[in-house]
Formats: C-alpha cells, structure tokens, sequence
C-alpha cells in the first residue's frame, strides 16, 4: 500500500511556474553534482599537488579516498538537515544546503598545495570535501520532497530532473575537462588550470540562492499534520521502508560513481588521452539530461519499479560484454559506445527512483527517509566506488573488475525491487 500522503492546494494559492520548481530545487543539486564530478575528474592532477607520493598508485588512492571521506558526513547530514526539512520545511532546508555547499567549493578553488603549505594542505581539503558532504546529505532528500509535493501527480517527471540535473553537470564538468586538457599544458593544468571549474560551480551558488528565497514552501506539506520525532517514525514505523529505499539505491549510485571514475579508468588503465576520455564521457551526461524526464515522465503513467527491474537486468547482462569491448578495443569509439549505453541504462533506473523514494515514505518523515536511505548507500556504496575499483583492479590485476562492482550492484537492487513490489505493493 502506498503511503504517500495526497492533498488538495489551498483555494486561492496560485501554483508557482513549473520551470521556478524545477529550478529551485535541481540547481543546488546541480551545483553539489558539479563539484563532486569536477573533484572525481581531476583526482590525477589534485593527487599530485595535495598527495604527493613516490608512487602514483597510492597518491590516487589517497586522493580517491578523500573523495569517499566526505561521504561519512552525507548521514550525518541527512540526519540533521532531513529532520530540519521535516520539522521546518523544505524550503529553508535547500536555502542552508546552498549556502553550505559554496563554502566548501570555495575552500577548494582557492586552497594552496601541499608544496605551498605542506600537511596543511591535504587537511583543508578533507576539511572541504567533510563540509560538502555535509550539504549534500540533505540536499537529495529536501530538493526530491520540494519537487514531489509540488507536483503530486506528476511526482515522476519533476522529481526525474534531480537526476537531469546531475546528467547536465556531468557533461559541464566533462566538458572543462576535455577543453582544459586540450588547451592547457600539463604545467598548466597543475599550476591553475584544475581551479578553474571549481570557480566556475561558485558561480551557480548565488543564483541557486536567490531562487530558493523567493520559492513558497510545498503545499503537501503545509497541509500535512507535524511530527516532532520524523527521526523516531523513520526507524521505529517505517524501518523495513527504509532498507528497502537503501537497497533500491545502491545500483543508481554504483552506476553514478562508475561514470565519474571512467574518464580516470580509461586514462590510467587503457591509455585512452585524457581529451578523449572526457569527451566521451560528456556524452553520458547528455543522454542523462535528455533521457531522465521522459522516464520520470514514464513512470507516472505505468508505475516506476517496472521500468527500473528493466533498467537494472539490462546492467546485470551488459556490463560485462561492455567492459571486454572495451579492454579489447580501447580505443574513442568503443569508449563513446560503452558511455552511451551506460547513460541510457543509467536513466532508465535513475530517472525513476527520486519518484519511487518519495512513494515510500509519508509527507510528515518524508525527507528523513529518503535523505538517509539515499546516503547511507552512496556512504557504502557510492562515495567509495572509485577507490573500490581501483583497489579490485589492483588486487586482481582485472581491468574488467569494475564491471564486477556494477553486477553486484545490480542483484542487490534488484532484490530490493522484487521486495518493494511484493511486500509493499509499489508499482
């Protein structure tokens, strides 16, 4: 049974325009994606001038590791920023991610090199990544909730631009890193070219701000009755809702992760140009943003958890074959397909699920559950991804390791799937 709490707008509250909506809640999303791509992208080049080492292959495990430590703060997060959404509001909730999210995006632009101040150095950047994760583990679930509620049946196609938003800032990111890699010098790249997108995401803060101030709180929940313990009900009432939520998400975020470390794999293991890798991973973002709304749009006609079985068994029996193509042919081509595929596939789950999160759990400890069902499987199962790969490719000596990373996520979703149909009766 579907818990999702239904409501009527208030007589004589005018519905705001769609494209306000949609731009309120998905440009702080976009700006935290950006700078989680901008980070994973450049982690050869950050890894030189903040973890230097002897040996290139613990200097990007470092580096790949901060990336995952600021996903220890995403619950924390999601715990503090998804009981505020619920007790405050969503509004309030995506104002303060914003706000946060840009100071750890300035700290990196401007954070001087371990050649410069020495430990110092890889600290501050930890200290940034810990504050951005911070933002991020309440941004998904306020921003999903304030897009959902303001549309209710037609949950799907606005909570589907969450993960548009994250396919455009994938192919903004992708396409910094093609320009600068082709235009700049090696030396140039080290000295100040990496900084330049990070100045760049700064620039999308103040106009998400902006917005967000001037957007009215979702009438779902002004109509909705309060809880004061959206905390409690999550984990007492609707604790098997909230495993569940963690399994569906597992795939969407190995999926995610894996499109981010590809331009680094295909540098690092196949000898593809860094130009090359970008460009064509730029492409996976554009099948995102393209693709995902007409999913979302999909899934509000025939129920979500269809598309997504679909999505997820195509991942289980092409991901292999994909990566033995690519290890075979390592060449631009093979890789543009490879990536093509991958976003379409990766829309096809993804598109769904924000809508399918908001499905399982009721108005009162909405954002609660899903800001904490969807961190605590990026924290597992995302944040470390890159660096799990790495490690698999190093222990095995595998090059199609990450393919085995992507199956397992598979299963697990799938699993979850089956469950959410069977014992909650989702479509």
């Amino acid at each position: 049974m579907n818990t999702a709490t239904t409501f009527t707008p208030a007589a004589g509250r005018a519905s705001p325009p769609a494209w306000r909506i949609i731009a309120a809640a998905s440009i702080g999303n976009a700006l935290e994606w950006f700078d989680l791509v901008v980070y994973g992208f450049f982690a050869v080049t950050i890894s030189k001038l903040f973890f230097p080492s002897d040996n290139d292959s613990i200097s990007l495990l470092l580096t790949l590791g901060t990336f995952g430590v600021s996903f220890f703060m995403r619950p924390l997060g999601a715990l503090v920023l998804g009981v505020y959404a619920d007790r405050v509001g969503r509004r309030a909730t995506l104002t303060l991610s914003i706000v946060l999210m840009m100071i750890g995006t300035l700290l990196i632009a401007v954070m001087p090199t371990y050649a410069a101040i020495g430990i110092w150095a890889p600290i501050g950047i930890v200290a940034a990544r810990m504050i951005q994760g911070f933002s991020a583990g309440g941004e998904f679930g306020s921003a999903t909730a304030f897009l959902a509620e303001h549309t209710p049946n037609r949950r799907g196609f606005f909570a589907s631009w969450q993960v548009a938003s994250q396919g455009l800032t994938t192919l903004l990111a992708a396409g910094f890193g093609a320009g600068l890699n082709e235009w700049l010098s090696p030396e140039q790249m080290q000295s100040w070219g990496w900084r330049i997108p990070f100045f760049f995401g700064l620039l999308i803060g103040p106009v998400a701000y902006y917005i967000r101030t001037r957007i009215d709180e979702t009438p779902e929940f002004l109509a909705a009755e309060r809880t004061e313990t959206p905390l409690g009900d999550t984990f007492t009432q609707h604790r098997t809702r909230l495993l569940l939520a963690i399994g569906t998400v597992v795939l969407g975020t190995v999926a995610t992760y894996l499109v981010l470390y590809m331009p680094t794999f295909a540098v690092k293991q196949l000898g593809i140009p860094p130009a090359a890798a970008f460009a064509a991973t730029l492409v996976t973002g554009v099948v995102q943003f393209i693709c995902a709304p007409m999913v979302g749009h999909w899934s509000d006609r025939h129920g979500r958890t269809g598309i997504m079985v679909t999505a997820a068994v195509l991942f289980l029996l092409l991901v292999y074959p994909l990566f033995t193509l690519l290890a075979a042919s390592p060449t631009f081509g093979t890789m543009m397909v490879v990536q093509i595929i991958i976003g379409i596939l990766l829309a096809g789950y993804f598109g769904a699920l924000p809508a399918l999160l908001t499905d399982l759990f009721p108005t009162q400890s909405r954002t609660t559950g899903m800001s904490l069902a969807y961190n605590i499987a990026v924290t597992i199962f995302g944040g470390f991804a890159p660096f799990i790969i790495v490690w698999l490719i190093s222990v095995s000596g595998n090059k199609l390791a990450p393919s085995f990373y992507l199956i397992f996520a598979a299963l697990v979703s799938l699993a979850s799937l089956f469950a959410v149909r069977r014992r909650l009766g989702l479509r």
